[in-house]
């Protein structure tokens, strides 16, 4: 049997050769075969330079891809995927926040359990704002609603899985790409496990409130079309209250005698109703676009480079 540990990395210079170590000790001696497959996604720093000094080492088989420019952490984790040839496949950050100590309790899950097909964990205990979880909460309650495939709240993409749930991954070739929703949609028996978060052992965290924010809205839009259905009931309903607010109006006048609102009225109504409509034109234009860009059938990612340990053996 052979693992294939996926990590996606971005400006992660100084974790890297400490993310190795950590899996050399956990690996060594566990009995199966493993590959550390590194996906440079267009770091700023020195995170190619170091990725190609572990290389060059060779102290465990190692392969490098790296990007053209930085396509996002999704791409990095579809490309990873293409390069793995074990029968597990494992996504992984290289800050050491996941250990990898975990990926192999999954491996024995996997082992033991053949009904599952995944492993994936979830944190027990979250080091954030309440503010960021309250948010967090909302979204996973909001999607669970909206789309026909449920998250499991507090899921990460950190997870082990069997090469066919890879195969099936690898055929979707989407351009915004919400792994936590393609890894439901496909399927497969799943194992939830907990885990606590360590403190980064290098850099800080890639992602901000608004990054989360957008990364929210891709998974929304991924996969459900109820922001559509809801722009369609505003604008109905919109259209209603105009016609009920109308015959008031008349109403009003006819028998009471009362005047007409003028310009205030006027203002307000047009400031709601302009609203509504930008925000409907907003929700449109968002599914136009993502069908836009799907359109042009553009790659999900582009290597500058690739290294392989299986070529390099083979020289």
């Amino acid at each position: 049997m052979k693992l294939s540990l996926v990590v996606p990395c971005y400006n992660e210079a100084g974790s890297v050769h400490l993310f190795l170590d950590a899996v050399i000790g956990a690996f060594d001696g566990c009995g199966y075969d493993y590959e550390v497959i590194f996906v440079n996604d267009g770091s700023r720093d020195k995170t190619l330079f170091h990725l190609k000094k572990i290389f060059a080492a060779q102290r465990c088989p190692v392969k490098v891809v790296s990007f053209s420019r930085n396509f996002g952490k999704e791409s990095a984790i579809y490309a990873g995927m293409t390069q793995a040839v074990g029968e597990y496949i494992s996504l992984i950050d290289a800050d050491l926040q996941q250990r990898p100590e975990i990926v192999r309790d999954m491996v024995a899950i996997l082992d033991e359990k053949p009904e599952y097909d995944v492993v994936a964990a979830y944190q027990d205990r979250r080091g954030e704002g309440k503010v960021l979880s309250f948010f967090k909460k909302s979204f996973y309650s909001i999607i669970n609603r909206l789309s026909t495939v449920k998250l499991h709240p507090d899921a990460s993409d950190f997870r082990t899985f069997r090469r066919c749930v890879k195969d099936d991954l690898l055929q979707m070739g989407e351009y915004h790409r919400f792994s936590k929703g393609l890894f439901a949609w496909v399927g497969y028996e799943t194992c939830f496990i907990p885990y606590t978060a360590e403190e980064r052992v290098a850099g800080t965290t890639k992602w901000s409130f608004r990054k989360l924010f957008n990364y929210a809205i891709d998974g929304i839009i991924g996969f459900s079309t109820a922001p559509l259905r809801m722009a369609t009931w505003l604008g109905g309903g919109s259209a209603v209250a105009a016609v009920l607010y109308l015959i008031w109006v008349i109403f009003e006048k006819l028998a009471f005698g009362i005047d007409i609102p003028g310009y205030a009225t006027i203002i307000v109504l047009i400031l709601a109703l302009g609203a509504m409509e930008l925000l409907c034109i907003g929700i449109i234009g968002e599914y136009v676009g993502r069908t836009f860009e799907q359109s042009k059938n553009r790659p999900v990612y582009l290597a500058k480079e690739v290294l392989s340990y299986e070529e390099q053996s083979s020289t």
